[in-house]
């Protein structure tokens, strides 16, 4: 049996986007400091989102963010972006884990024994608790790149595929964060 206080959680944020990275987290909760309300960062509101991320920080045993950026997703895809991204995340945190619990199907090459779990973020309090983290980092920095690229509306959508999205590639053009084996941002670059 592993020390259950080093089993990492491991989720990502922002696959599906046109632009930004994929960025994920890694957390080791601390059994003795229980933080309530995790979830699926998808199913929290923006702002309960912001409310648990510092909680998150302060109370886990350790955290670490990863990321691909665009040019990394074009060259690798997607999939293996996001493996790398949390292979990234897991490297970065202070405590070595005796496990890790990945969101999804697919389990990125780490050191220690790893259980990929379909919606874990809903039943796992340390992926739901990377979920946040992840989800709060990039929505944040989406919020810097609108300000950077106006006219886009990534602080809105984030940069995901909407019609606004779509129609501001077409009449603005591809910029550094797009990413460009993107199927939208393929046509808008012809």
């Amino acid at each position: 049996m592993t020390d259950t206080s080093l089993v990492a959680g491991v989720d990502e944020v922002g696959r599906g986007p046109l632009a930004g990275p994929v960025v994920t987290a890694a957390v080791i909760l601390d059994p003795n400091k229980p933080i309530e309300g995790l979830n699926d960062s998808k199913k929290l509101s923006e702002k309960r989102r912001e409310e648990l991320e510092p909680l998150i920080k302060q109370r886990a045993l350790a955290w670490s963010l990863g990321r691909a950026e665009a040019e990394e997703i074009d060259q690798i895809n997607i999939l293996q972006a996001t493996l790398l991204a949390m292979k990234r995340a897991v490297e970065g945190l202070d405590i070595d884990p005796t496990h890790a619990l990945v969101d999804g199907n697919k389990a990125p090459d780490l050191a220690c024994p790893v259980t990929t779990i379909i919606k874990g973020d809903q039943s796992e309090p340390a992926i739901a608790a990377a979920s946040i983290l992840a989800k709060v980092a990039r929505d944040r920095e989406m919020q810097v790149m609108d300000a950077l690229y106006p006219g886009y509306g990534l602080a809105k959508h984030k940069g995901y595929p909407t019609k606004q999205h779509q129609q501001a590639l077409l009449d603005l053009g591809v910029t550094p964060i797009h990413r460009r084996s993107f199927k939208p941002v393929r046509l808008a670059l012809k």
